[in-house]
C-alpha cells in the first residue's frame, strides 16, 4: 500500500518516485478503466511504453551502480586490514588502533543497506568514520 492509502494524511509522492511496480499498476489500471468510446491514442500509449522503458533503464543503472559502490566500498575497507587507522566508533568515541577485519551489515528494514565496518579489537567503526590511515 502507498503511504495515502495507509495514512490519508500523509504527504503524496511524486511520479519520479515510484518503482517500476507501482508505475506498471497504474498504467494498467489506466488501460483498464479508459473509456471503451473514446480509448487512448496510439501516440500516448507509445509515449507510455517509453516511460516505462525508462524507468526500466533507470532502475537497472541504479542496481549497477549499487553493486559497483559495495565492491567498492568492500575492496576499500579490505585494505584498510593490518593498517593503523584513526576513526570514530558509532557510539562517538575517537579510536585509533591496527584495523583487524572486515564485516558488512546487512539491513532488512532498509531496503537491504549494506553497511561496511572495519574492527579494531572490540570497535567497530563504519567505514565512512575512518579519519585518517597512519603509516
Amino acid at each position: 500500500p502507498t503511504p495515502t492509502e495507509t495514512d490519508p494524511a500523509a504527504k503524496p509522492r511524486k511520479l519520479q518516485d515510484l518503482d517500476i511496480d507501482e508505475f506498471l499498476k497504474l498504467m494498467i489500471t489506466e488501460l483498464t478503466n479508459q473509456d471503451p468510446l473514446n480509448p487512448m491514442d496510439n501516440a500516448q500509449l507509445v509515449e507510455l511504453i517509453g516511460q516505462i522503458r525508462s524507468i526500466s533503464a533507470t532502475s537497472q543503472l541504479s542496481d549497477t551502480l549499487g553493486a559497483v559502490l559495495s565492491g567498492q566500498n568492500l575492496s576499500t575497507a579490505s585494505s584498510l586490514i593490518g593498517k593503523r587507522v584513526a576513526a570514530l566508533t558509532d557510539q562517538h568515541e575517537n579510536v585509533t588502533g591496527v584495523v583487524d577485519r572486515v564485516s558488512v551489515e546487512v539491513d532488512k528494514d532498509d531496503n537491504d543497506k549494506r553497511t561496511f565496518r572495519v574492527h579494531i579489537g572490540d570497535k567497530k567503526i563504519d567505514l565512512k568514520n575512518v579519519r585518517e590511515i597512519k603509516e
